[in-house]
Order: structure tokens, then C-alpha cells, then sequence
């Protein structure tokens, strides 16, 4: 053997590898791309938190999962699910270990960055009828000008009847849009920031033209659309402050690419991982111990609010949970070690190596697209401020695993040193006790209106998850 051979088997031999997936899963390509067709469907009807919950609980149903509420006790190799506000879910496949000794668990978020109406949104200006809006999340405002839009949410009515909005997504249905300035004339846009070229107060969303008849009335352009709202769901306008109402891109799910490998759609931050948890759980079996999934809202704007995941309505479900497997209420040593026991993969997205960008990323602590699901021992910012860092111990664990099944991963950064950051629902549910590591698809343009993931990253986070539930 010559000395080039020997180091050439040397170098294979112990440098880490990191295979392109297109060319090691060939022969999978048909199930990646029918898994693909399922979750574009899933992403065009859950658009908002609320329409991803009730897509989730239909399809648990559909596999034989019930509400908790129907059961007395929990035995093993049942399958429940509860829900809380709509926004949020805990689904679970009861093991025959008791719960103390912990739970496999995936956990993600389901809101999306987007815009809310504000709570009096009505307005007329120079005869146009508007919608007032408020951002939610961290969105680069620009991307929201001149595009179609749709809204979705509920309204209760003042004899509390629930009225839900769904318009725009249908191809039949009209869309809304927020206009942007002609460049003839946005010379003073020019040099201002990113960050300060729209006035959010101006993100207002175009909603109609044409006036109530009489025109002896003031206001008749936003009376026009009033009665218009009134005669299809029974609103008057102070029905909009009991109303929540989110407004989303238009556009559906789509393949990107001549070879249709790639997918680009709004909301896949962070639905690509609550889907991919969804149908590894559905297609989990019972075994020792419980496996779960959870779903929690408000990641976007910091894991606020008692639907978000700093809110203690997790820790009461999951102690609930844990007392109808048991048939009693459990100890408190019980619920701790049920905690510090319990491993959770923090399922959310990750950023894509993007050669357009390359300055922001570090090439050997990045993702890269179709190169396996992406693991984040660590977010945050800075000096790992406002982070979960796993334990060694814990990412080995994880990492095996995904060993033994042949599942390709890859350990990254969100960006470079000191150049951002960003943070996830891991830290929260560390505080618990839990083992917890961040893990999920790579992606280019997160938090716009047109996110891109691989076919190949999406199924194969499936895959993990699914070997993480079931180990």
C-alpha cells in the first residue's frame, strides 16, 4: 500500500463524514416524496395555530386516539390527547413503565411570525377601507408589501356565538395585500435601514372600494364593507375586539425546483416539526416507556402567555397525565423524578448553510440542506446567553440513536459567534428537569413568507423522531 493509500484509508477512517441524502437514499425517493405530498396538505390547511391543532386532533383520531376526558384511568397501550385554548396539544402512547421513570417526548411550536388585526382594525382613508394591523414575531416588515394575503381566526359575537373567518387561501376566494410605494417615487425610502424602510403603523391591509349606496351617509366605504360583514357572519364592529385574526400568505405549499426537491411554503417554522412529530407518534407502537408529542404556542414572541411554553398548563397536563396512568395522585418524588427521567427533543428549525450568505455562518458548525436533520447542542446568543446547552451525556445518548437507525444528523450553530442568536422552547422545559437538546430541519429564509426545506431533511426527521420515541 503506498503512503497515498494509507493516508487516504486513514482519512477515511476518522474524519466525519457528511454525505449528501440524495445520494445514499436513492432508492427511498418515492416514500420521500409521497411523505412530502402529506405534509404540503398539512401545511395549506393549518395555517394559523388553531387550524394546526384541529388538523393534528383529527388525524390522532383518525389513528385511534381519544380526548383524555373519556377515560377514567390510562392503561397501557392507550392512546389520548388533550388540548388547551385551541392553541396548544399533549398527545401520548401509554407505556407500561410508570411514568417516573420518564417519557420519550418531542416537543415543538405551532405559531408562526405573521401579522394580527388590531383589536379596533376598522378604518377609512381617501375612500379605500383598511385593516389596521400588528405584527407578530420576528418578520422583516418589507416581505409583507405586495403580496396576497389571507385572514384567518375566530370572532365572538355578542350573544357569544363563535364565528370562524377562513378567506383567502380558497382560489376562488378574494385576497388582501398591503401596498408598497412605486421606486419612481420612494427616493426617501432609499437611505433609511432595513429595519426602518416600513412604518408598522402603515402596514395597513387593503380590504375594499366600493361605497354603501347612500351617499348622504359619512363613512359610507368602510359602511360598505361593515354591511357586507354583517350580512355573511352577523358582525358589527365592536365585535372585533373579541376577536383574534391572523393574517397569513395566500400562497400554498409548492415544490421548488426543476427536480421537485425542495419545499417552499409559510409556517414551516415551526410546522415541519410539529408534522414530523405528529406521524412519527401516530406511527409509534406502545412499548415501556410513554411516548409523547407537544405542541405549544407563543414560541415566536418569547413562550409567553399561559399557551406558551414558560406557562405552567404544560406541568398541570403532564402531571395529569402522569396521576391517570397511575390511577392516584402521584408523590411529589414521583412527579421529580417523572421530570429529571423524562427526555425531550426540542423539535424546531434550524438556519441552512446559504452560500448567498455565507459571512453570517460558520462552514463547519453549520447545517446544510438535505444533509439530515439538524441538532443544536446549543442556541442562544452571545456567551450561550438565554440557552439550553445539553449535557454530553444526553447528546451521546441522542446521537446513537440515531446511529443504530441509520439516520443522518448533522451538529450545528445558529451563525456565527456574536453575530445573532436566537432561542427556542428547550429552556423551558429544562428548567423542569427534563434531558433536552434542540433537533430539527435545516432551512433557508426562515421567518418569511416563503420558508424552503428538503424533501429528503423532512423525512428523515420524521425518521428520528420516530426512532427517538420509539427507543
Amino acid at each position: 500500500m503506498s503512503k497515498k493509500e494509507k493516508a487516504e484509508e486513514l482519512k477515511e477512517k476518522l474524519f466525519m463524514k457528511k454525505e449528501n441524502c440524495w445520494d445514499i437514499q436513492s432508492d427511498e425517493k418515492d416514500q420521500i416524496f409521497d411523505f412530502a405530498e402529506g405534509y404540503k396538505h398539512a401545511l395549506n390547511i393549518g395555517k394559523t395555530e388553531r387550524r394546526f391543532i384541529a388538523y393534528s386532533v383529527e388525524q390522532l383520531e383518525k389513528a385511534g386516539f381519544q380526548d383524555i376526558s373519556q377515560f377514567e384511568k390510562l392503561n397501557a397501550g392507550d392512546k389520548v390527547y388533550t388540548t388547551m385554548h385551541d392553541k396548544t396539544l399533549i398527545a401520548a402512547i401509554v407505556g407500561e413503565e410508570e411514568p417516573s421513570k420518564g417519557f420519550n417526548m418531542v416537543g415543538s411550536h405551532v405559531d408562526s411570525p405573521r401579522l394580527d388585526l388590531k383589536p379596533n382594525p376598522l378604518m377609512e382613508e381617501e375612500e379605500l377601507v383598511y385593516f389596521k394591523t400588528h405584527y407578530y414575531g420576528g418578520i422583516k416588515k418589507y416581505q409583507w408589501l405586495s403580496t396576497a394575503l389571507s385572514l384567518h381566526g375566530v370572532i365572538y359575537l355578542s350573544d357569544g356565538k363563535k364565528v370562524e373567518i377562513n378567506v383567502g387561501d380558497d382560489p376562488q376566494d378574494p385576497v388582501f395585500t398591503i401596498t408598497d410605494l412605486l421606486p419612481h417615487l420612494d427616493k426617501h425610502l432609499r437611505s433609511k435601514k432595513v429595519s426602518e424602510f416600513v412604518n408598522p403603523e402603515k402596514m395597513n391591509l387593503l380590504i375594499g372600494s366600493i361605497p354603501y349606496p347612500d351617499t348622504e351617509v359619512k363613512d359610507r366605504f368602510k359602511l360598505g364593507i361593515l354591511n357586507l360583514l354583517n350580512e355573511q357572519y352577523g358582525l358589527t364592529e365592536i365585535d372585533f375586539n373579541r376577536a383574534e385574526i391572523e393574517i397569513v400568505p395566500a400562497q400554498m405549499a409548492r415544490d421548488v425546483g426543476f427536480d421537485r426537491s425542495m419545499i417552499g411554503a409559510y409556517g414551516q417554522d415551526d410546522r415541519v416539526c410539529a408534522y414530523t412529530s405528529l406521524e412519527a407518534l401516530i406511527n409509534s407502537k406502545a412499548g415501556k416507556r410513554t411516548t409523547a408529542i407537544l405542541f405549544a404556542d407563543k414560541e415566536e414572541i418569547g413562550s409567553e402567555g399561559n399557551t406558551g411554553a414558560q406557562s405552567d398548563i404544560f406541568l398541570y397536563q403532564l402531571n395529569h397525565l402522569h396521576e391517570m396512568i397511575l390511577g392516584r395522585e402521584p408523590k411529589r418524588r414521583e412527579i421529580e423524578e417523572f421530570y429529571m427521567n423524562t427526555n425531550l427533543l426540542s423539535s424546531d428549525v434550524s438556519n441552512v448553510f446559504d452560500p448567498n450568505y455565507a459571512e453570517v455562518s460558520d462552514p463547519l458548525n453549520s447545517s446544510y440542506l438535505s444533509k439530515g436533520i439538524g441538532i443544536n447542542k446549543y442556541t442562544g446568543a452571545a456567551g450561550k446567553s438565554s440557552t439550553n446547552d445539553a449535557h454530553a451525556e444526553f447528546v451521546s445518548y441522542v446521537l446513537n440513536i440515531f446511529a443504530e437507525h441509520n439516520i443522518p444528523y448533522q451538529i450545528s450553530e445558529l451563525g456565527k459567534v456574536d453575530w445573532g442568536g436566537g432561542g427556542t422552547i428547550a429552556k423551558y422545559f429544562a428548567k423542569t428537569g427534563m434531558n433536552v437538546i434542540d433537533s430539527g430541519v435545516a432551512m433557508f429564509a426562515m421567518h418569511s413568507c416563503f420558508e424552503i426545506t428538503s424533501k429528503i431533511d423532512v423525512y428523515n426527521t420524521y425518521r428520528a423522531y420516530l426512532a427517538f420515541l420509539n427507543n
